[in-house]
């Protein structure tokens, strides 16, 4: 006995009901005509992940209902296809003063025009990212129903995402008869994700003795990335097949029943570096963050220095150089290598490069101000103008030719203040927000060495990667004049931000207390800041935006 299905690891975008419904049809019709009678969708296929509020819409969900519907009627005339699609379901019921919630996170199972089960996700997550508590109530109920042809039908036990971290669900689905677990998922990444989920689904595999296919979403929506990387395991939970990451794939599974024990056969991705991850997370970020938004391209200062250069090798690897746009803005204080790299840089990835000089419009700024300053001495004002100086200029061009700005502020600058509101925080798109200055040189290294798009072997000059970093708005300025080494704030940063560690916990284990005690509190004091900052790509387990969720107004101190 056979089956053949085929997890539809697809690119969906958040709304897109027609589009999505299509996308479905479309994989259905090609897997069916390779032999396939079980078709896999990602959780909530049909209307994207996460629709957030939309969730709280009855039209909304009203859509979905139809758009199911549609896939139905569309794959109706192919015999013994069955189809599993992920969507909302139920709505609330409301009184004048109470409203009961109903809706569920939902999976239905289509055969030729029908629906022949539905099963309500039962583990609905609530950390990190995750708000499935604000729109639906769990399920309580199992779901198992038959795949494949006559004479040759498995019975296939259906969970959602968080469903397979969870013992109960899986030791349910068994029971009921279940002889292969499918599991639809939408887990966004982070660095390392992959690993753990195949290391937990082979625990669930060894505990309840059933092969399990992983059908994982792909794309990017708005701060979160999904990485495909959808895979199966054989029953004593060896990998028996895995989708490459970071692209749609239509990841065909072979079953065949050997001494009572379905096993599963199918393609192997190698397995990949955390670096070739982190980048095309940030690749596929930005184009579908560009892209799914309809923006014609992308403009950004090119300063000189390593973040704009990453930023620049991510976004021409993402859209290609002539949707590219740099603006190199001099000020009095900016190097003479400053022009040299960051031209060296616009070159060698073939985008326009412009020189903007911002020297006219400082000095203006200092006249206009000079009787309300009268007597003081420059300081961080000075500095800051500068900042917004190219904030407003990089804008004025977004308006005019409907570019979106990319930031170039990285996850330790974000940590600290060290960005200027409405200056280089001005923009619609932070591309490594969640990235470390230390990740952000080490990515640039790992560029550097591989080519992953056919860009350009070595985008970025070695003179940007090891020269000390300045923010050059004052003379002979260094980061390190106002920051710990960049070494030593990111291992904070990473223990008390990301791990919540303790500052008597960082500082046992060998920081100095004046650092630690000056990065937590700089954290603490710019939340308001980064309140105000563009929505940027998450890659690692805790980022400055939905995971991160401090007061403003806070006089708590440890």
């Amino acid at each position: 006995m056979t089956l053949k299905l085929c997890v539809a690891q697809l690119n969906f975008v958040v709304g897109d009901l027609v589009g999505n419904a299509q996308k479905i049809i479309d994989a259905a019709r090609s897997s069916y005509a390779q032999g396939a009678r079980l078709l896999l969708t990602p959780e909530l296929s049909i209307c994207g992940y996460a629709a957030e509020d939309l969730f709280l819409r009855p039209a909304f969900i009203t859509a979905c209902d139809d758009a199911v519907k549609t896939v139905a009627y569309e794959l109706a005339g192919l015999k013994d296809l069955t189809v599993v699609v992920g969507h909302p379901k139920g709505g609330d019921s409301r009184t004048r003063s109470v409203a009961v919630q109903s809706r569920h996170n939902a999976a239905s199972v289509l055969c030729e025009g029908a629906t022949i089960a539905t099963y309500a996700k039962r583990e609905l997550p609530n950390y990190q990212v995750f708000d499935e508590h604000r729109y639906f109530t769990p399920g309580q109920d199992v779901c198992v129903f038959e795949a494949g042809e006559a004479g040759h039908k498995i019975k296939v036990g259906l969970l959602i995402c968080e469903d397979a971290w969870f013992e109960e669900p899986a030791r349910l689905t068994q029971a009921a008869g279940a002889e292969l677990l499918v599991v639809i998922n939408a887990s966004p990444f982070h660095v390392g994700k992959g690993r753990e989920r195949e290391q937990m689904m082979r625990k669930r595999v060894q505990a309840c003795g059933l092969p399990l296919v992983y059908a994982h979403l792909v794309g990017g929506q708005d701060e979160v990335v999904f990485e495909g990387h959808s895979f199966a395991l054989n029953a004593d939970g060896t990998i028996a097949g895995r989708a490459p990451s970071f692209v749609e794939d239509h990841f065909i599974v072979q079953t065949r029943l050997v001494q009572k024990t379905w096993h599963l056969v199918a393609d192997i991705a190698p397995e990949r570096t955390p670096d070739a991850d982190l980048w095309d997370a940030l690749v596929l970020g930005v184009r579908d963050y560009i892209g799914k938004n309809g923006f014609p391209s992308v403009i950004l200062g090119l300063s000189g220095g390593i973040d704009s250069a990453l930023v620049l090798a991510v976004a021409v690897d993402a859209l290609g150089k002539d949707r590219v746009r740099t603006v190199m803005m001099p000020s009095p204080y900016t190097a003479d290598i400053s022009w040299i790299d960051a031209r060296d840089m616009a070159a060698r990835l073939g985008v326009r490069y412009d020189e903007i000089s911002i020297v006219p419009e400082f000095e203006a700024f200092k006249k206009s101000l000079a009787d309300a300053f009268k007597g003081l001495t420059e300081d961080t004002t000075e500095e800051n103008i500068q900042a917004r100086i190219r904030g407003t200029l990089l804008m004025a061009l977004s308006n005019k030719f409907g570019s979106i700005v990319l930031t170039t502020g990285n996850k330790s600058e974000m940590a600290t203040g060290y960005c200027t509101l409405y200056g280089d925080m001005a923009g619609g798109f932070a591309v490594i927000k969640d990235l470390a200055k230390t990740t952000v040189f080490r990515l640039a290294r790992w560029r550097n060495a591989n080519n992953p798009y056919g860009t350009h072997p070595e985008p970025i000059p070695e003179r940007i990667i090891t020269r000390p970093p300045s923010a050059e708005l004052r003379a002979d300025q260094k980061d390190e004049d106002s920051l710990p080494t960049y070494d030593v704030l990111d291992a904070i940063l990473a223990r008390y931000m990301e791990d919540d560690e303790s500052i008597e916990e960082i500082i046992a284990a060998g920081f100095p207390r004046a650092d630690v005690e000056k990065v937590t509190h700089l954290i603490k004091i710019n939340e308001y800041k980064r309140r105000q900052s563009p929505v940027g790509i998450r890659v690692t387990h805790r980022s400055f935006g939905k995971d991160w969720r401090y007061p403003i107004t806070n006089r708590f101190r440890a």
